[in-house]
């Protein structure tokens, strides 16, 4: 298989290969190095590449699968983690010039348990500065630059996960791992044609990962295919007793979730119907249907309860961001960020009421219990992940992003799992994304429905050009 082949394959292939000794683990470190190294770097898609214990880790999978132990799918598989996971004795710059020199003596709990599975480690990946809780203005917002589309150099590869997006997009690692608070994992997957899983809050522990929004965030792959996903979280996912909010419950796929079952699909009507304002976006999404009724599900239109998640969210945000930064906004560093609107939006945070912040606290309280019972009504809902492609790489979001769509608000507020997977180009070539949403613990099912649909369709399998 050629260089090029290898590195587009799913990681589940590769590890696959890796364990019947066709190729070698080390091999594999080797080429994803070296394409990060050169595309990758050109995309501004690396904060730090870790060609040591990249081969050490390598070196060691190889061994143990000679010997005849196997750790498990993702052994000897590379990857790449976002800059904002601690790794020991590796940068870990959080993609802001205020911690160009931050180094840590320990690894976060995701890369433990992925070191444990036998992955190798070849980058930290790079991302918008402080993972954008000011509210950032231009993709530029970032100590290592604005990150670049792997399909068109000239777009945006999407925030904050822009680093992970574009090496699991241009083919230069098979997964990484990025991080979500508001659209951080699912826009950079659908700009990108990347499978991103954003899985429920508490999922998946957060220790030694930078804390923006301590009740909002989460950590979940981005890979290949939605079958890769769903590895990585088995891998990833349970509890961890330095981090009180994560799930006892690990993780198993279980392709079979949806056998047999006839799923009830819910259109949401803020991103569909109407006056549709996105016309490629509304034809590849009703490809995406009857591939789905193709399947046997069936769908019908659904309403949320009326509650204002997006302020709620932007609210909480604001207020826990300017907290778990409000040494830096007070000192006299805060101007070294990249980015003016992250500044002012960070000094604003620090300005929130208390008020404004319990109101909107109350806002989720009443919103989760009122909003989940869609789910009596329907299995999954589906949208479009973003209603069009990657806007230009030097755009103004404040402007570019009007008219996206998207439910980066309601779903991370209410701490709801999600999917996003490719569902085609737009007439300029870009990707574009099909998102899948369901209830909290909902990932069986949703990540069954992606793997279902992609053995049906091969966007994901779609390559950019060179």
């Amino acid at each position: 298989m050629a260089d090029r082949e290898l590195l587009f394959s799913p990681a589940a292939e590769l590890g696959r290969l890796v364990r019947r000794r066709e190729i070698s683990s080390v091999e594999l470190a080797r080429l994803s190095l070296a394409a990060l190294d050169s595309r990758g770097r050109s995309l501004n898609a690396v904060a730090e590449l870790t060609p040591k214990l990249a081969l050490a880790q390598a070196e060691q999978a190889d061994r143990e699968i000679a010997s005849g132990y196997l750790r498990g799918p993702l052994h000897g598989v590379p990857y790449g983690a976002k800059d904002l996971l601690a790794t020991r004795d590796i940068p870990t710059r959080w993609g802001s010039p205020t911690h160009r020199d931050q180094v840590f003596d320990y690894d976060a709990a995701v890369v433990v348990r992925l070191r444990e599975a036998g992955a190798v480690l070849v980058a930290k990946l790079a991302m918008v500065e402080l993972a954008g809780g000011g509210a950032y203005a231009f993709p530029s917002a970032s100590l290592h630059g604005p990150g670049r589309n792997p399909w068109d150099p000239q777009r945006w590869a999407g925030g904050s996960s822009s680093g992970s997006g574009a090496a699991v997009g241009g083919g230069m690692v098979p997964f990484a791992i990025g991080s979500e608070t508001w659209g951080s994992i699912t826009v950079p997957a659908a700009f990108c044609n990347v499978s991103g899983m954003r899985p429920t809050y508490g999922r998946v522990p957060r220790h030694g990962a930078m804390a923006l929004s301590w009740t909002m965030d989460k950590l979940g792959p981005m890979a290949r295919t939605a079958e890769d996903c769903a590895l990585i979280l088995a891998a990833i996912a349970g509890h961890d007793p330095r981090d009180q909010s994560s799930l006892p419950e690990r993780f198993a796929f279980r392709p079979s979730a949806i056998d047999r079952r006839q799923l009830r699909l819910g259109i949401l009507p803020q991103q569909y119907g109407g006056a549709y304002p996105a016309p490629e976006a509304q034809a590849r999404f009703e490809a995406a249907l009857e591939v789905l009724h193709g399947l046997g599900h069936r769908d019908e239109e659904v309403a949320l309860p009326d509650f204002p998640y997006d302020v709620a969210a932007s609210t909480i945000i604001a207020a826990e961001g300017a907290s778990a930064f409000e040494n830096l906004i007070r000192g006299p560093r805060l101007e070294e960020l990249a980015d003016e609107a992250q500044r002012q939006g960070l000094r604003e945070g620090l300005a929130v009421p208390a008020v404004d912040y319990l109101r909107a606290m109350r806002v989720r309280t009443l919103a989760a219990p009122a909003a989940v019972a869609v789910f009596e009504r329907v299995d999954v809902l589906v949208a479009p992940t973003l209603l069009r492609g990657a806007p230009d790489v030097d755009a103004d979001l404040r402007e570019s992003f009007g008219g996206m769509g998207g439910n980066g608000g309601m779903g991370n507020l209410l701490g709801w799992p999600s999917i996003s997977v490719p569902m085609g180009l737009g007439a300029d070539g870009m990707p574009l994304g099909l998102e899948l949403i369901g209830p909290p613990d909902g990932e069986a099912v949703l990540l069954a429905l992606a793997t279902a649909y992609q053995r049906e369709t091969g966007w994901h399998l779609a390559r950019p050009p060179q």
